[in-house]
């Protein structure tokens, strides 16, 4: 089960740039060219980043865990239920996602597919800001 708490524990803002928002994992901060640009990497302290809105509800996120709860039981992530997950989303103006950025615990294969279950549900689903900037979003995933 996801609990979408207050920042409704998804990603938000990033600039309106053709490319396609991609998830990258919390240490990497650089551009390709290998410099760091402003917006490239979310601050360290994310607890100051909004708290990323959805305009429209999310489906009952109970089947969600399903996955998480397999890769737990497969020994391929080492964790216990309930797994929490938080993200940093940069939003362009035109409110398309630019970047997903998990944050580490150990578990890639679950924060990728957290990155992508925020990258699908907020996807035309968020209020555009007036500058790309970067939100927080946390998924928890629950299991018995």
């Amino acid at each position: 089960m996801i609990a979408i708490p207050l920042m409704l524990a998804l990603g938000q803002t990033a600039a309106a740039v053709d490319a396609p928002a991609t998830a990258e994992p919390a240490q990497s901060g650089s551009s390709a060219s290998g410099t760091v640009t402003p917006l490239s990497s979310p601050p360290e302290d994310w607890s100051q980043l909004p708290e990323l809105r959805l305009k429209r509800r999310q489906p009952d996120p109970g089947a969600l865990s399903s996955y998480v709860r397999d890769e737990v039981r497969a020994g391929r992530c080492a964790a216990e239920s309930p797994l929490r997950v938080d993200l940093a989303v940069l939003i362009a103006p035109a409110g398309q996602l630019r970047r997903i950025r998990p944050n580490a615990i150990g578990c890639p294969t679950v924060e990728q597919y957290a990155s992508g279950l925020v990258m699908r549900m907020a996807r035309g689903n968020v209020p555009p800001p007036l500058e790309e900037r970067w939100y927080r979003i946390s998924v928890t995933f629950a299991w018995q």
